[in-house]
């Protein structure tokens, strides 16, 4: 026992500071709670909805002011129909109307599955200044058998009434005509008003995959 005590002793200094290097995996056992003033983080799952053959996802319920950023995570995402855009719009009267007008700005990176093209470009014709229609998440997603795209978007404080509501997305796309697409977007709902519901849908026809909201810490 004497010999624990030593080795511990050895990590604190001289004004009673417990150095880092006295824990490891084995120095605390059996933890089963922490001081609520402990800020652990992580994310919290709220709501997960799977389209299967669906026009549209609405998250309706779970965007407030619990947190003060929202993730939304895209898993092969799938159209009926081949080389559509998957998009998203924003509301402020939980679902009533999705229209909330929008600046964005778009870019991409591509390679062929042959090597023949690679680029990086700034689209010009997927961002919107202004606007309160869809905006583009993912474009020329292809509908064969084993084509889809995934991708994550952060919506920062919806729930304030002071500013603007900024969103960040990035992803990879299985093109239509066989690329791998990675594409970003970014931009804000120009709009200071609570953000409260969120729509999610192709350009033509329906969809299938999950889509996962989570709430960050």
């Amino acid at each position: 026992m004497g010999s624990i005590t030593r080795s511990f002793s050895n990590n604190i200094t001289t004004s009673g500071v417990l150095l880092p290097a006295s824990l490891n995996n084995n120095s605390i056992a059996n933890v089963t709670e922490y001081n609520a003033a402990i800020a652990t983080g992580g994310m919290k799952l709220i709501s997960s909805q799977t389209a299967s053959n669906s026009a549209s996802i609405s998250f309706t319920t779970g965007i407030d002011s619990t947190y003060k950023e929202y993730q939304f995570w895209f898993v092969d995402i799938h159209p009926r129909t081949d080389s559509v855009n998957f998009t998203f719009n924003l509301s402020t009267d939980s679902g009533s109307n999705y229209n909330v007008t929008k600046t964005t700005t778009v870019f991409n990176a591509y390679h062929a599955e042959n090597d023949t093209a690679t680029d990086l470009t700034y689209r010009t014709g997927d961002d919107l200044a202004q606007s309160t229609g869809f905006q583009i998440l993912l474009t020329g997603v292809g509908n064969g058998a084993d084509e889809s795209c995934v991708a994550s978007m952060s919506l920062f404080n919806p729930s304030s009434t002071t500013y603007v509501k900024h969103f960040i997305s990035s992803g990879n796309i299985y093109d239509a005509s066989d690329f791998s697409v990675n594409y970003f977007v970014a931009g804000y709902g120009n709009t200071t008003s609570a953000v409260n519901a969120v729509r999610f849908q192709m350009s033509s026809g329906n969809f299938d995959g999950t889509i996962l909201l989570y709430g960050i810490k």
